[in-house]
């Protein structure tokens, strides 16, 4: 799950990590009262979407009145907001932060991360932080330090001086520096965060160490005790497609083709959209039903597939465990009966009763087709999305 960058910084305040101070906002009054109320001579609007680049796309614009505070607020408000991160359809600007303007001396990078080789928490700092780390990570991967955390160990002081020296943190600011990263340390694992990221961290030219920006993502599988980050949910910034998944405790994630996949587990799931890129042909979505599918979860999982107008074939590919292949027959069946479904559909069952689940299929009078593996299923699949695309 993904946040805001207001809420980031309110996360990072709970664990001590110096923030601008500012105020999300909702309208261009509601952002020029909080630039009084912030006071000084100069402010930044930003854009308050789930991606980066937002300046790049001119979502961050700086502001040297009240008014212009203002006219900012009524540009940003309601556009359309198009970054490298957003893909060309961007994301619609329904909030802002307005903050204090900060006299900036050296832009760094500072991340904590979840490293799946190492098994381990990776701290990452760069001296080149900024709109460009993605380039600076891609052409000189070796301006980025990591270091891997021991989990006994935890993030110690000498680690700490070392890194922050590497990125040209100098002796005045060393000991905030260390403060800030071991802080920013505790907020990602209090908080159960994989993505802890301050993209710039700033030195001010009065020697200030703070965080400008604030990223975090979190383990949606720990968000059960972390009941204040879930409520910062903002379903806006999802796939409508997503978010109705999740009140049926389906795992789904949209993707750029059109053979619709529903599987019951997530490693199933990932080898059925490789067989079908294999066999040259383009997964519309991930769907994982889980070990517990009811015919109703069936049916909702259908219906969620139906609406990418993309969609021209589905492939159903279940192994009857826990899952009992019957049920699931029974769910496809009830599923394209109340649907009207259209296009072809390819069912692939081996486990616990696939016999039974062969026949309510072959029994349903539908125009199902069996297949007996993976490969076969992929295959006709994608001849049978090919030949009703020909047909319409």
């Amino acid at each position: 799950m993904n946040i805001h960058e207001y809420q980031g910084k309110e996360v990072l305040r709970q664990y001590g990590v110096a923030t601008p101070r500012g105020f999300v906002c909702r309208s261009p009054d509601e952002a020029a009262d909080a630039a009084s109320r912030i006071g000084g001579r100069a402010w930044v609007v930003k854009a308050q979407i789930h991606a980066g680049g937002r300046g790049k796309g001119g979502g961050v614009k700086p502001a040297w009145s009240v008014d212009e505070v203002r006219r900012h607020a009524g540009q940003m408000l309601g556009m359309t907001l198009k970054t490298p991160q957003t893909g060309p359809e961007g994301r619609v600007v329904r909030q802002l932060l307005v903050e204090e303007s900060v006299e900036i001396d050296k832009e760094l990078y500072l991340g904590f991360v979840v490293d799946r080789n190492s098994q381990r928490v990776a701290l990452m700092a760069s001296s080149e932080g900024g709109m460009d780390i993605e380039e600076v990570a891609a052409r000189t991967p070796e301006k980025i330090h990591k270091l891997f955390i021991d989990p006994d160990a935890g993030l110690r002081i000498a680690d700490v001086d070392g890194m922050a020296r590497r990125i040209g943190i100098t002796e005045r600011s060393l000991v905030q520096a260390r403060v800030l990263m071991q802080n920013l340390y505790q907020a990602f694992d209090g908080s159960d965060a994989s993505l802890a990221e301050i993209n710039p961290l700033v030195l001010t030219r009065d020697n200030r160490v703070i965080a400008l920006d604030a990223k975090f993502d979190f383990d949606a599988n720990a968000l059960f005790r972390q009941p204040e980050i879930a409520a910062m949910r903002d379903t806006d910034e999802e796939d409508p497609i997503e978010v109705e998944a999740s009140k049926f405790d389906l795992s789904y994630i949209a993707l750029d083709g059109d053979i619709g996949c529903l599987v019951n587990g997530a490693g199933l799931a990932m080898a059925t959209m490789d067989a079908i890129k294999l066999y040259g042909g383009a997964p519309a979505n991930f769907l994982d039903v889980g070990g517990g599918a009811t015919p109703q979860k069936v049916t909702e999982a259908f219906k969620l597939m139906l609406r990418n107008p993309k969609l021209k074939a589905v492939l159903v590919n279940i192994f009857g465990g826990i899952m009992k292949c019957d049920v699931i027959a029974h769910g496809v069946v009830a599923a394209a009966r109340e649907t009207g479904l259209a296009v072809p559909l390819v069912v692939r069952m081996k486990g616990t009763n696939e016999d039974l689940g062969r026949t309510i299929l072959a029994q349903s009078g539908l125009a199902i087709i069996n297949t007996d593996d993976i490969a076969e299923a992929a295959q006709r699949a994608i001849g049978a999305a090919s030949n009703w695309e020909r047909q319409r």
